[in-house]
């Protein structure tokens, strides 16, 4: 999987990298039990700070994506992960929830926001396997 980083957007790179490894398990180009590279080494390749892939992999640890072992380091959740429930849909409330108010501000229609909800689902879902859009 190829990380790519935009030093230049608002979001943080941390989020970025986040992101990333999160749709790379969507699409299965990340397995469940296979290894990430060590924080200092995927640090090292993007030319960013350790602590900022540091705390991607803790980020993405409480979420139940990761689990981190001493010895073995940073490995894609195993284990499925629990499906979506009331807390992860409560996240996805608060997530969609400003961009739909923004939808809305930028004279955006409904149903453009549910297709553009839709179209953005439909592009990772039929990724799964490891092809890229």
């Amino acid at each position: 999987m190829i990380i790519q980083l935009d030093l230049e957007s608002d979001i943080p790179i941390y989020r970025q990298l986040v992101n990333q490894i999160i749709e790379g398990i969507a699409t299965g180009l990340l397995n469940p039990g296979e290894q990430l590279p060590s924080v200092r080494s995927l640090a090292a390749d993007l030319g960013i700070n350790l602590h900022t892939v540091n705390k991607a992999y803790t980020h993405l640890k409480q979420e139940g994506f990761l689990q981190i072992h001493r010895q073995k380091g940073a490995l894609i959740q195993p284990h499925s992960m629990p499906q979506a429930d009331t807390p992860f849909k409560h996240k996805l409330m608060a997530e969609v929830r400003p961009l739909a108010a923004e939808a809305i501000c930028r004279g955006m229609n409904e149903d453009a926001f549910i297709a553009a909800c839709r179209a953005a689902y439909s592009s990772i879902h039929h990724n799964k396997g490891g092809t890229t859009p």
